[in-house]
């Protein structure tokens, strides 16, 4: 039997754990996320997996780069500088490490993401 690394493949959609922003994070709703990770390397630096909240929003400053796509919804994002944009199904973007502001759920959303912390 061979020890050769296999292919990941995400073809479900698990409940995952909750993951909700930090009280003193949140500037409006009452958001309820959800991750489940479905592949994390060795090191611990590079995870990837499914994303879910309801709507609210909260502020957000990225130690990590984040590939999303996203699956169901749609979100505003927004820098401290005040650029904004907004993502629905099919989109695809990266969140930058360093990228400070705010993240918003405007209709409960999914999203896959890849994770790279260095």
């Amino acid at each position: 039997m061979s020890d050769a690394p296999k292919i990941i493949v995400f073809d479900r959609f698990l409940t995952g754990d909750s993951a909700n922003p930090s009280p003193e994070k949140i500037l409006s709703g009452i958001p309820r996320a959800r991750v489940s990770n479905q592949y994390a390397d060795g090191t611990q630096k590079f995870f990837c997996g499914i994303w879910s909240s309801t709507a609210g929003k909260w502020r957000v400053r990225y130690t990590e780069h984040e590939f999303c796509v996203m699956i169901e919804g749609r979100v505003r994002i927004e820098s401290t500088s005040g650029d904004k944009q907004e993502f629905q199904a099919g989109a695809a973007f990266v969140m930058p490490m360093g990228f400070e502001g705010s993240w918003e759920v405007i209709e409960p959303c999914k999203k896959w993401y890849a994770i790279f912390e260095p």
